[in-house]
């Protein structure tokens, strides 16, 4: 599979997480909140208008998501 991580916005991430069942709880400046019932997961997405979510930010969240680089990709 390809490994490279996508250039993605802040609303599509939120997007691909509600897919994945997340659901927004809360949002406290430029960062939303995010929490998955099931497992009681919770992340947190910075939404800035215009840019994209740094790679490393992305890793981040899907880690704490618990979703892999294929999981998510399907997800978009």
């Amino acid at each position: 599979m390809n490994r490279k991580v996508p250039r993605v916005g802040a609303l599509e991430l939120v997007s691909a997480l509600k897919r994945a069942g997340f659901e927004e709880r809360r949002q406290k400046g430029s960062h939303l909140h995010l929490r998955r019932e099931s497992d009681k997961r919770r992340v947190t997405v910075p939404i800035h208008k215009g840019r994209d979510i740094p790679t490393g930010t992305l890793r981040g969240i899907l880690k704490d998501a618990d979703l892999s680089l294929e999981e998510f990709q399907e997800l978009l």
